[in-house]
């Protein structure tokens, strides 16, 4: 699956994209809605909660297994992808565009970073296989 080269990736294989407005759109990398396999729920995390980096704040749920989804960085969740409630397919068809699944404020945009790039991230999830 081609990786976008505008995200970024936490070892959780959590990607993120810096919008314009310096707000952060969260996802769960191709490799990792692979591994899971088809999504079944998706549990996004309450709009307003303020969390710290690598917090579990969300759920995937495929037919093989449930799986936290982490905050990359800290910040607080402004947003939610309404449409995974009745799509959670979503994740798989589309894991960097349609299938996101929150909007964080950062505390500190610059943390985004410390997280890895695209190439990076490729040698790290072959590393793990």
């Amino acid at each position: 699956m081609e990786i976008p080269g505008d995200l970024k990736f936490a070892p959780s294989h959590e990607w993120v994209r810096v919008e314009d407005d310096g707000t952060l759109t969260v996802g769960i990398s191709g490799h990792a809605q692979e591994q899971l396999g088809d999504l079944v729920f998706v549990e996004t995390p309450e709009i307003d909660l303020v969390c710290d980096a690598e917090e579990g704040i969300a759920v995937v749920e495929s037919v093989k297994a449930a799986s936290d989804i982490y905050a990359p960085v800290a910040g607080k969740v402004i947003d939610t992808n309404p449409e995974l409630a009745d799509n959670p397919e979503l994740v798989n068809s589309d894991p960097y565009g349609a299938g996101w699944l929150f909007k964080l404020q950062p505390d500190d945009v610059t943390e985004v970073d410390k997280l890895m790039d695209p190439d990076s991230y490729a040698a790290y999830t072959e590393s793990e296989d």
